[in-house]
């Protein structure tokens, strides 16, 4: 696997035009004059510890500096990621957690992390324009359907786009320059299984998210895992991702592997469906946990689903939890919006230990009222959904990376093309409701949700079904397709 070759003229066997190899080589300069060429630099590497989610999945960071500390060779194994909203890494969580669980010691490595680096600057600009479009297609439903909702389902999923993404990544190769590159490798967004390709790693697995196959996501060269039998069957064939038929992805480079899950959720699916069913047959107070994304996405269809709730709460027929990650700037908004909403809120705010102590309390007892949780921290923002999860009986989510997790879903309106493929896999697993993309049709599933028993039962029950045939071990397989090398 690996080596060096040009991998934007011949994508799996397919030959990329001479148009657009070029237009490839001309971002790639065009990048270069804006950051810089760091091609030659040599980059220490030195290793820190992760005090937010370093107990609980045995995570080690991969700094460039050299602080004395060096990578376990023997029991590493890399998880190559950037931050880029919060799905990748969660994902990334996931197989550390499974790594851990396995007998090795994840390190994470994030390419945008390195910000001196040229890589790390493209990453961040790139990242910036992302987050500009994401919010832009929650504020206006021209841009969002002419161009946010075409480019994020059709537009990344073009052949064409991925020979110049293998051009820019080219730039992130550099900092894995002083890294062994015989340690397993699992990266979590493309960009770094890409650059791990380039810099002559030879056991690289490219863990891929979502549910709608799309050219973005390839890295030849490594091994390409996905989460679904859809997904598998639309990236062997390339299916959509040039203008006439291509030749397929060869054998043994494609595996569909199940849902990239923490390891202390699997292994606590069944305890956990037990105590939800006691609350939904009980008539308990249902537990509800609202994550608003970064961007404060959606917010106005969250502070409708929090006014539909608050009453509920008040009459004991409900918990509300509320992550709003690391934007404190969204809570204030929401506070804003529902002016009762904080002096009716137990806070949970930049306390690690806390959320950890609510946490262990909410899965192994009983809660009330309203909490809300900030965490400046990216890992702890991240992480501490996971550990809310778990105590919850409905997760209120836009279908993005958490609709494949192992708890009961409502599924409200998606941001980007891409996402509606996850809402209908939820829905067809049956852990999850169908994408709700109206504030009216969230308040009609919710209401069925606690009037009607039968829906939440059948959820849960679905989700020990899918548990039971391996539904949720993508992660562990992960781990599996690298030892198997």
């Amino acid at each position: 696997m690996g080596g060096p070759m040009d991998r934007s003229k011949v994508i799996f066997g397919n030959k990329i035009s001479n148009t657009t190899y070029k237009k490839a080589i001309k971002n790639k300069k065009k990048f270069i004059k804006k950051f810089g060429d760091d091609s030659n630099k040599n980059y220490p590497i030195g290793i820190r510890s992760n005090p937010i989610i370093g107990p609980a999945l045995g995570v080690k960071e991969i700094v460039l500096e050299d602080n004395g500390e060096q990578i376990d060779i023997d029991k590493a194994l890399i998880v190559g990621n950037i931050r880029m909203g919060f799905g990748h890494y969660r994902i990334s969580m996931a197989i550390a957690s499974a790594a851990k669980h396995l007998g090795y010691t994840p390190y994470w490595l994030d390419l945008h992390d390195y910000k001196e680096s040229t890589g790390g600057k493209v990453i961040s600009h790139l990242n910036n324009l992302y987050s500009f479009g994401s919010r832009l297609s929650q504020k206006s439903k021209l841009f969002n359907k002419f161009y946010w909702e075409p480019l994020n389902s059709e537009g990344f999923r073009k052949l064409t786009y991925n020979s110049a993404d293998q051009k820019v990544s080219e730039l992130m190769a550099p900092v894995l320059k002083n890294i062994p590159k015989n340690i397993p490798y699992a990266a979590t967004h493309v960009w770094p299984a890409q650059a791990a390709i380039h810099a002559g790693f030879t056991n690289v697995v490219n863990v891929i998210p979502d549910n709608w196959p799309m050219a973005l996501h390839l890295a030849e060269g490594s091994k390409h895992a996905v989460q679904t039998p859809s997904s598998y069957f639309g990236y062997k064939t390339l299916n959509g991702m040039g203008k006439k038929t291509l030749k397929p992805m060869p054998d043994g480079q494609l595996f569909e592997v199940g849902h990239y899950i923490d390891h202390e959720i699997v292994t606590n699916i069944e305890d956990d469906c037990i105590k939800r069913l006691d609350r939904i047959n009980n008539g308990k107070a249902l537990r509800v946990l609202i994550t608003v994304g970064g961007a404060g996405a959606q917010r106005e269809m969250f502070v409708k689903i929090i006014n539909q709730l608050i009453p509920l709460v008040n009459n004991n027929k409900a918990v509300l939890l509320i992550n709003v990650g690391d934007h404190k700037k969204v809570w204030d908004e929401l506070c804003s919006d529902i002016p009762l909403l904080k002096e009716s809120t137990t806070e949970h705010m930049n306390n690690w230990q806390d959320t950890l102590d609510f946490s262990s309390q909410a899965i192994n007892g009983e809660i009330k009222g309203i909490h809300t949780f900030y965490h400046q921290d990216i890992y702890a923002a991240v992480y501490s959904t996971n550990l809310l999860m778990r105590a919850s009986d409905i997760l209120a989510t836009k279908p993005s990376e958490l609709a494949f997790y192992p708890v009961p879903k409502l599924m409200i309106k998606r941001v980007g093309g891409h996402e509606a493929w996850g809402a209908v896999r939820a829905a067809e697993i049956g852990d999850g409701t169908i994408e709700c993309d109206t504030s009216d049709k969230i308040e009609l599933m919710l209401n069925l949700m606690f009037t009607e028993k039968n829906i939440l039962r059948m959820m849960t029950e679905n989700i020990l079904k899918a548990h039971n045939i391996g539904t949720y071990n993508g992660a562990y397989r992960v781990i599996e397709l690298l030892k198997n090398k």
